[in-house]
């Protein structure tokens, strides 16, 4: 058999290039979709939103193997608006599908992680989610959400926890895949999603042992 991975949000975009690269580099992926999906060699597809509690058919699809890699893909955005117009609902969804949905993975997946020989979560995050980026103005002019920014820097700070409290057992990184030309892309991007999934691949393969880790799949390494 060969290595396991589950990629959330692989219904579309990033997750579903992430899903179909991995499978032709003969790993064996488990796609949480929440809808329907066309068959694919080597991929296993899934019902399972993020905002719920981890299902008995993502639980079967791994069904106790070691798990190499989780990665927590499906996300959420909201239109920026200025404060006046913001509702505060926004970000709690977006916590709830950002923060909380690769939170909940993570507690059902955890057995299987730590039985995998180098076991990786991936967060995939935002450049967006640096505070320090934030609080020098590097994003001032980019008309970006509460919702997105706040949900973002919410998930990294999830992606120290888990790599403080899982060190030496499960390594965990926050991934910004670059301005994708996906529907959440920005209207300047210019990385398809088939290239960042490419990168992505490349590395789920690498063995550094640095955890957390803040990349950047254009660039190096980011500032939390």
């Amino acid at each position: 058999m060969g290595r396991l991975a589950v990629v959330t949000g692989a219904g579309r975009g990033l997750g579903l290039a992430l899903a179909e690269c991995l499978a032709s580099r003969g790993w064996e992926v488990v796609a949480c979709v929440r809808g329907t999906f066309s068959p694919r060699d080597g991929i296993r597809p899934v019902l399972q939103d993020v905002r719920d509690p981890v299902g008995p058919a993502l639980l079967d699809a791994v069904a106790g193997r070691p798990l190499d890699a989780l990665v927590n893909n499906a996300g959420v955005g909201a239109p920026g608006v200025p404060l006046a117009s913001c509702d505060p609902q926004s970000i709690v969804n977006a916590v709830d599908v950002n923060v909380a949905g690769p939170l909940r993975l993570a507690q059902a997946l955890l057995p299987a992680l730590v039985a995998a020989p180098s076991p990786l979560i991936v967060n995939v995050s935002s450049r967006l989610g640096s505070l320090s980026a934030q609080a020098a103005g590097a994003f001032a002019g980019r008309s970006t959400s509460y919702a997105y920014r706040i949900s973002k820097a919410a998930q990294n700070m999830l992606t120290i926890a888990l790599a403080q409290e899982l060190a030496g057992r499960v390594r965990c990184w926050a991934v910004h895949p670059g301005a994708l030309t996906t529907t959440m892309g920005t209207a300047d991007a210019t990385t398809a999603p088939s290239e960042a999934a490419a990168r992505l691949a490349d590395l789920l393969d690498s063995p550094d042992p640095t955890s957390p880790r803040y990349i950047s799949l254009d660039g190096p390494d980011l500032t939390w």
